[in-house]
């Protein structure tokens, strides 16, 4: 027991030397609430580069299909019916199974306004792994398989969950890297419905 905690340690340490080392000050500017204007030129926070590269609220979704386990396959992008949430996950990600009850009751309660489609990243999991989480957490919205990676890089996706709001019109209107307690995504949503 002794051993793996003081394995565990190590890997702390470890991951904080590489994360300063690549983002220097601005890594505990993002953690402490800092502000890029307040770093050293060219210094990147944490959020700086996770951001970079993805698609910005304001802007048009990427488009893509991917099939489902019902074998549907689901189209993102460009103007639909509902506005959507897209929740990028896998079945080892412990925010992902944290998240998993309260997409589930949103979907339970939001479902005649919003689409919700958890799009399972394959390409880091397995399909079987995939069946086995949603059937554990009794998922009925759309599960969507990304094979090959291909929706998950359109939203330079680096963390799971990552879960995309998008309005009718195709439009990005949040994208949350990481798990938000569940009164911030629901309030979240329902900015959505309004706007749309």
């Amino acid at each position: 027991m002794k051993k793996n905690v003081s394995i565990l340690a190590l890997l702390l340490i470890l991951l904080g030397i590489a994360l300063y080392q690549n983002y220097g000050t601005g890594l505990f500017s993002f953690l402490s609430g800092g502000n890029e204007a307040s770093q050293p030129k060219g210094a990147k926070t944490l959020g700086t580069a996770i951001a970079e590269g993805a698609p910005k609220p304001g802007s048009m979704s990427p488009s893509f299909a991917l099939e489902g386990f019902d074998g549907t396959t689901y189209h993102v992008g460009g103007e639909r019916d509902k506005p959507v949430l897209v929740n990028f996950w896998a079945s080892w990600c412990d925010p992902c199974k944290a998240e998993a009850p309260d997409l589930v009751r949103f979907h339970e309660k939001y479902g005649d306004q919003l689409d919700i489609y958890g799009v399972n990243v394959t390409a880091y999991d397995t399909v079987e792994k995939a069946e086995a989480f949603v059937k554990e957490y009794g998922i009925e919205f759309p599960v969507l398989l990304d094979k090959k990676e291909e929706a998950y890089k359109l939203f330079n996706g680096m963390a799971f969950p990552t879960n995309v709001l998008i309005d009718k019109n195709g439009v990005i209107q949040d994208l949350i890297v990481g798990i938000l307690p569940p009164k911030d995504l629901e309030a979240k949503i329902k900015k959505l419905l309004k706007s749309s």
